[in-house]
């Protein structure tokens, strides 16, 4: 929905909203805000907001501390969970330098240069993401523990399901901040579920999972619960995947429809330089330690092939019609900057188009069978390290980021690895950092 300055305030003082959350994404895909009171809305919509910079990891020093949030007033949504009365708003913002320019790090700004440099060959795109997470008791102080909530399995019903409820309300807060649940259901591990959402532009897309993730946690907090989003929070189960599906539209025609029967060249290519530049870009996509612990079972690909129906492909066209027609990236998760990932999946699609790269033979064989015949495939990155090892080394990564976005995200990406490294329980110390956070 679209909003004038005016519009908005009108709405503010009719439904009685006294606060205003200003909210960001960090370099390492965590959500900060700040709330301000909405007196000062007309202020922060006109001037931006100030805030000290050096305080968020890679966004600045102190010698050079001050940042500007820009709102972005056609994001504005009501947070339901909190009180009808003196109630609370959300705006999503970009940020930028005192002098207006925009700060190198901000994912926003960045994908939203990928779609209009892509609108102007032509192209526009929808980015379905399907978000998977584990809900965990709190102990009798409301701190998490690791203990899971069920011990469901995959669509499986209550009493065996007991995150119906809690799903349930999930979806109802997303309608009410506008946007549309298609889906939901308990996952293969214990404690797991995926909401899956209606697909929308690209910037949008991230906007929307980054509300989700905010709504998991809070109706999960609502019912006692810890909702976790880390790729593998409990050894020898299934991880946490955030597939993201994505439609290329041109002309007003979505170019993977019959894809199976008779793919189109362009959208052929586009996913052929998505599967070029994957092992690239895992650094960004899967952004833990523990990440690589979730690839290449459990349904998480390792291997760079694609498929039409085989689930242990890194990329799957599902079987679809019409406007649902799309490709499935299944390697990235939830703990990544959807913004970066996006943006970097675009552009590589589109470098992909422009080459006219051709792709190679479906791979139809279960690369989670060992020893099952069929031709080697490349596969992803089995590390941190080596993801960053591959980034370090990409011409593609040089050519797509801002350079000061680009080393600042791989040096704290090699320090991560080397302490995870250097732990001398890998998996204990990712849950000690991260657990509480993502």
């Amino acid at each position: 929905m679209t909003h004038t300055l005016d519009q908005l305030l009108r709405f503010v003082e009719e439904n009685d909203i006294k606060f205003i959350r200003l909210a960001f994404c960090d370099m390492f895909g965590v959500q900060k805000n700040i709330a301000i009171m909405s007196s000062q809305l007309r202020h922060a919509a006109q001037q931006g907001v100030s805030f000290d910079a050096s305080a968020i990891p890679g966004f600045a020093n102190v010698a050079e501390s001050d940042l500007f949030l820009q709102p972005d007033l056609d994001t504005f949504a009501l947070l339901p969970w909190r009180p009808s009365e003196g109630c609370v708003g959300r705006l999503f913002c970009d940020v930028r330098y005192p002098d207006g320019r925009p700060f190198e790090g901000d994912g926003r700004a960045l994908l939203r240069r990928t779609e209009q440099a892509a609108a102007k060959e032509g192209y526009h795109f929808l980015v379905g993401p399907e978000c998977e997470f584990y809900l965990f008791e709190t102990d009798e102080h409301g701190q998490p523990t690791r203990i899971p909530f069920d011990q469901g399995g995959y669509f499986d019903l209550a009493p065996i399901d007991r995150g119906e409820n809690v799903r349930r309300n999930i979806c109802l807060t997303l309608e009410e901040m506008g946007i549309q649940p298609e889906r939901s259901h308990h996952e293969q591990g214990p404690g797991q579920n995926e909401i899956d959402f209606r697909c929308a532009s690209p910037l949008q897309a991230a906007d929307d999972l980054m509300t989700v993730h905010t709504v998991v946690k809070a109706i999960a907090g609502q019912h006692g619960l810890f909702a976790s989003f880390l790729p593998k929070p409990l050894p020898g189960k299934s991880g946490n995947g955030l597939h993201l599906n994505f439609s290329v539209i041109k002309d007003g025609r979505n170019l993977f429809e019959n894809f199976k029967d008779q793919p189109d060249p362009v959208a052929a290519a586009f996913l052929a330089g998505i599967l070029r530049r994957v092992p690239e870009l895992t650094a960004f996509a899967n952004p833990l330690p523990g990440s690589y612990q979730r690839l290449g079972c459990c349904e998480a690909p390792g291997t760079v092939s694609w498929s039409c129906q085989n689930r242990s492909s890194l990329v799957r066209v599902p079987a679809a019609t019409g406007a649902d027609c799309r490709m499935e990236l299944r390697s990235p998760d939830p703990a990544c900057n959807p913004y970066y990932v996006t943006a970097l999946l675009l552009e590589a699609g589109m470098e992909g188009i422009r080459d006219g790269l051709p792709l190679p033979a479906a791979a139809d064989r279960n690369h989670f069978a060992a020893g099952e015949a069929g031709p080697v495939a490349a596969t992803l990155p089995a590390s941190l390290a080596q993801a960053v090892k591959a980034a370090e080394e990409s011409r593609f990564l040089q050519q797509t980021l801002p350079a000061r976005l680009l080393d600042t995200y791989l040096a704290q990406k090699r320090r991560v690895a080397a302490a995870s490294a250097g732990a001398e329980d890998p998996h204990e110390y990712e849950m000690q950092q991260y657990f509480d956070r993502i």
